[in-house]
């Protein structure tokens, strides 16, 4: 049944093929549609470890430029790596082919300490006088330990320069720059405090960090806060103690060795001079009072570096290139006795 349209006109007679205007979009939109399966087939592969498959460079002409089809295996530098070539970039790295290993990626820092240098194998615990938060843990802070000799506070305050520097502040910055030191030389160095905790440790707990640990020698950093005009650094060594806790009759020489050596070290580094109010000149002060030494099983002195409330000490405490000679000192002192 053939339909005859609203004006009743008589059926037209059929037209003939004769390759007009059709035939010309027909032959345009092959090749692209040519071209548009090549390009999905070379860009929806399979993903995971597999690498990306590469154009036919006939089916590259096809492409061209069109920005939306980002994937580098179009691109010429890839071109070039099929015939041969190499490519050092990032993107002719992820296509290479599977059998090829991957390079490997950079290892994260671990923290651990150097794994050579004259200091392999040795341990020091440095500690950091005080802590920057036992103003705020008085309570805490004030309660007795047993120190071997008598009972006194777990830990106190501190002092600090008359312009608000405090004590636990230049200790905490003094034992950071020392640890790099020692770590550069390949010592394994453990803190007793790192800022890390609100409070203490107490006295007695910081001498058990040191004698847990083992360590070859223990340091812990101080300021003094005498008066002024009362100026330089002195070193304090344990007095022979048995009482109770306290024995240091193992360490009293070793730790003498290791203090006249960080003594000499630390003079040679800072310029400052021994103290002018505690020694008679030495820098050395040997005491009985303090926990940390009465307590401790393994070689350990305390350092006051300056005093914080005399003005030439205090440009010197604030300083910090001085800061940076004062942990040199000590470091050269440590390893001295450590190397013997």
């Amino acid at each position: 049944m053939s339909y005859v349209g609203p004006d009743s006109q008589p059926p037209r007679p059929p037209r003939r093929f004769t390759g007009g205007p059709l035939t010309v979009t027909l032959a345009a939109l092959v090749p692209t549609c040519l071209a548009g399966w090549l390009i999905y087939e070379a860009t929806s592969g399979p993903g995971g470890d597999e690498p990306a498959r590469t154009l036919p460079a006939t089916s590259q002409s096809a492409q061209g430029s069109s920005p939306a089809e980002p994937s580098s295996s179009a691109s010429g530098k890839d071109d070039g790596k099929a015939a041969g070539k190499g490519d050092k970039g990032d993107k002719g790295d992820k296509d290479k082919a599977s059998d090829e290993p991957s390079p490997a990626k950079p290892a994260k820092p671990s923290g651990r300490p150097a794994a050579s240098g004259p200091l392999k194998g040795k341990v020091v615990v440095i500690d950091p006088g005080h802590n920057p938060g036992n103003g705020k843990h008085t309570t805490e802070i004030n309660r007795l330990v047993n120190v071997g000799t008598h009972r006194k506070e777990c830990d106190t305050t501190g002092t600090s320069t008359n312009n608000g520097y405090t004590e636990a502040q230049f200790t905490l910055d003094v034992s950071r720059r020392l640890r790099t030191l020692l770590q550069s030389q390949g010592a394994t160095v453990k803190f007793t405090q790192d800022g890390d905790r609100p409070w203490g440790p107490c006295v007695d707990e910081r001498a058990r960090i040191g004698n847990n640990a083992r360590a070859d020698a223990v340091v812990s950093v101080h300021a003094d806060g005498s008066a002024a005009g009362n100026r330089g650094f002195h070193v304090i060594l344990p007095a022979s103690v048995k009482s109770g806790a306290a024995d240091t009759s193992g360490i009293v020489v070793p730790s003498r060795d290791l203090g006249e050596r960080i003594a000499g070290k630390f003079l040679s580094a800072t310029g400052s001079a021994p103290s002018n109010y505690v020694g008679d000149g030495t820098g050395l002060d040997v005491r009985k009072d303090l926990g940390g030494l009465n307590l401790s099983t393994v070689p350990k002195v305390f350092i006051e570096c300056g005093n914080m409330r005399d003005s030439k000490d205090e440009a010197l405490i604030t300083n910090g290139a001085w800061r940076q000679k004062a942990a040199r000192g000590i470091s050269d002192g440590i390893v001295s006795f450590l190397r013997g």
